[in-house]
């Protein structure tokens, strides 16, 4: 339990053919009440009462993450939005250990900057606005009284509604205003900050509770707002902090689905009631990116990216801004900046339809622990040319280590890592020339940026995949040069043929027939979708059956002299040897690995 203190501080084998399973399990969330510590009530929030405020806010996000993440239904119902807060405060939490304890306007700096430069994903730019609003107003307050905290609260909401293009009731924007509306009344009725906070959280809470109200789909789903729920936790922090109000405490996950598990597919293929709109929920793509551009453009980017996307917030000032769009045309979301005269940098791209649950649950799990110190430079071998990939999966970590990766980052699809992320990693091998493998299309534009930010020789070899990459690596020499490297490798990765398994989460149709929710899809890359079936293994089996004409015919060899590797990512033991005792019969040799057991 958290107390408040007033005096506080606050060599090169064949080619391979890899096919790549992944097997999602939904995790399932519970909430609960409630944690209480006895302090002395604050008339004022000092500097060290707002710091105090900042980290209670985020460490109880972070308890919070996996029940938040399961009421997200809207915009779209990819179950992230606590952990996308979390994220955005650690970054702010971060930024402001840099600051002194007593600094009052370096603290202020340091939200509005962290809040900016961390933001992750649409609930977490809104916050950051949220943040960066109400650090603005108290930045010249080192005492804050029940008028200022109102008038912080107000300008926490006025920031946050001119950050979305078409603001939306029933969401975090509305719990903002109306407990802001609240504040302001109650310190123009002389209240105290402790009455003002306490007026805030009453009208905070009510309107959350009436959030199903306004948007159907939460009624639809039986869950309230869960930006709006994230949103509350700050006011539960700043009572916690002033006058030691019990803080709500996440119970833990019983294991069943609750009410979004019941609605999650109908809510998952919502549509536009108007013909020819597309729903939020129909956007592909989340896109976002820094973006330098004159503060006197900046409404007319908005307008601009209102043509191509939904779900649009952007937040910033003094020339650079944070950009969130949900589209379908991700050139084009690019492209408006670039139209503009802006820059665009730091460009993350995030399929939203390939997001499932189990990595939600890795995400959770990395919140709920604390994670194991990285190894310094000088504790790694020495190489000319070290490597750093991105993947996810115990099993693929321990494979990519077996040939001869220094750095790994987590992400993939579903999480795509933050160019600081993948700097930090490249500054901690051991070499002055490093090659990148990013492993998804989504992170190349972000490792492409790598270079540019240290001293060191930074080349991406573009893979997209996890079998691109480790046909890459057979081709890696760590006492070669980085640029002969990275010529070998692209070549190695370029004559892969990949297969790859994921499964339908809404009814679609293809080449090769009708989709149902919940089908399982063989790809191959460049030809899209070659096989559907109802069970992980028979559309494992079609899709070998589709890999190997193709592997022969590009490298001119039979079956018998075609090496197989299969790695298996997800799901249970028993789950990966029952698909690879299938997977040996009647098949070219095959060498299978499931999260790093061999079979």
């Amino acid at each position: 339990m958290k107390c408040y203190q007033a005096d506080r501080s606050a060599p090169r084998r064949g080619p391979i053919s890899i096919v790549v399973i992944s097997i999602g399990v939904r995790p399932q969330p519970r909430c609960g009440l409630v944690s209480s510590v006895l302090v002395p009530t604050l008339e004022r929030m000092n500097t060290a009462a707002l710091r105090d405020t900042v980290r209670t806010f985020r460490d109880t996000v972070r308890e919070h993450a996996s029940g938040l993440n399961r009421l997200n239904v809207y915009p779209v119902p990819d179950g992230d939005t606590g952990t996308n807060m979390a994220r955005t405060l650690d970054a702010v939490v971060a930024e402001m250990d840099n600051a002194a304890d007593d600094d009052h306007h370096a603290t202020c700096d340091a939200i509005s900057y962290g809040s900016l430069m961390g933001a992750r994903g649409n609930s977490g730019v809104i916050l950051s606005q949220i943040m960066r609003g109400f650090a603005g107003t108290v930045k010249e307050h080192a005492d804050v009284r029940g008028a200022k905290f109102a008038e912080a609260l107000q300008a926490a909401a006025t920031g946050a509604y001119d950050a979305v293009l078409k603001p939306i009731e029933g969401t975090i924007l509305t719990v903002c205003r109306e407990s802001a509306e609240a504040a302001k009344i109650a310190a123009d009725a002389g209240g105290s900050l402790v009455e003002v906070a306490r007026a805030a959280r009453a009208a905070g809470k009510s309107a959350l509770d009436n959030t199903p109200e306004q948007l159907q789909v939460l009624k639809d789903a039986g869950v309230v707002d869960a930006g709006g729920a994230g949103f509350l936790l700050l006011l539960d922090s700043v009572l916690y902090v002033v006058d030691g109000e019990p803080l709500p405490v996440a119970e833990p996950d019983d294991g069943t689905p609750g009410p979004v598990g019941a609605v999650f597919d109908a809510v998952a293929r919502r549509h536009a009631a108007e013909s020819g709109e597309l729903e939020v929920s129909e956007q592909r793509y989340e896109v976002m990116y820094f973006l330098d551009l004159p503060d006197e453009r900046i409404r007319e980017f908005k307008e601009h990216w209102g043509t191509v996307g939904d779900s649009i917030v952007v937040v910033g000032g003094d020339g650079l801004w944070n950009c969130h769009v949900h589209t379908n045309e991700i050139g084009a979301a690019i492209e408006v900046a670039l139209d503009l005269g802006g820059r665009p940098r730091s460009i993350r791209v995030s399929d939203l339809f390939e997001e499932v649950d189990e990595a939600h649950a890795k995400r959770e799990a990395e919140l709920a622990c604390t994670a194991l110190a990285a190894p310094a430079a000088d504790e790694l071998p020495a190489v000319t040319t070290a490597v750093v990939a991105v993947c996810s999966g115990s099993g693929l970590v321990e494979l990519f280590a077996q040939l001869g990766v220094q750095g790994v980052v987590t992400g993939g699809q579903t999480m795509n890592p933050s160019t600081a992320e993948l700097l930090e990693t490249v500054q901690r091998v051991n070499a002055d020339q490093v090659i990148v493998l990013p492993n998804n299309k989504n992170i190349i534009p972000v490792a492409e940026q790598l270079d540019g930010l240290t001293g060191k020789t930074v080349i991406v070899v573009p893979t997209r995949s996890m079998p691109e990459a480790l046909a890459a690596l057979v081709a890696y020499d760590a006492d070669s040069p980085a640029a002969q490297n990275a010529l070998e490798m692209t070549d190695a990765a370029a004559s892969v043929v990949s297969g790859e398994v994921t499964r339908a989460v809404r009814d679609s149709s293809s080449g090769v027939g009708p989709i149902l929710g919940g089908d399982w899809l063989g790809l191959v890359r460049g030809d899209g979708i070659v096989a559907i079936a109802a069970s992980v293994e028979a559309v494992a089996m079609a899709l070998l059956d589709e890999i190997a004409p193709l592997v022969r015919e590009q490298l001119g060899l039979s079956a018998a002299q075609m090496p197989l590797a299969c790695v298996l990512e997800g799901g249970t033991w028993a789950a990966g040897r029952a698909l690879a005792q299938q997977l040996h019969a009647g098949k070219p040799p095959l060498n299978i690995e499931s999260d790093g057991t061999v079979f």
